[in-house]
């Protein structure tokens, strides 16, 4: 079963405010591992809550079944051919399609939801 799996990613290079490292799911200071695309956002509005200003992610379709087990090629894959999440002020996110394209696909898609997902599954590391 495909589902998405999405890693909080790291702005690491204060003279470049908008560059952020995309942590694979092992290393990543937050994960989560959802059914639907549509999941994702609320989980990256609490991101922004609970680790404050604003943050970038990155996703990606995989076929896995549980975050705890993930096959190797999954982490050493991940993030060249992803989704970036940016949270932007008023409720926005900002997601760059890097999936087969050479240039980013960009769409600031407003949501403003702050109903939990309770559906999916999450972890959270410190």
């Amino acid at each position: 079963m495909m589902r998405w799996l999405m890693t909080l990613g790291e702005r690491t290079d204060p003279d470049t405010p908008t560059y952020a490292k995309c942590p694979p799911p092992g290393q990543a200071r937050a994960a989560a591992l959802v059914d639907d695309c549509g999941q994702l956002f609320p989980i990256l509005l609490n991101w922004r809550r609970q680790f404050g200003g604003d943050v970038t992610a990155w996703a990606a379709q995989v076929e896995v079944d549980d975050i705890e087990h993930l096959p190797r090629h999954v982490s050493e894959d991940w993030g060249p051919d992803a989704l970036r999440l940016d949270t932007v002020p008023g409720g926005y996110v900002v997601v760059a399609d890097y999936r087969d394209h050479d240039e980013p696909a960009t769409n600031t898609l407003p949501h403003q939801s702050e109903r939990p997902a309770l559906d999916a599954v999450t972890e959270v590391r410190s």
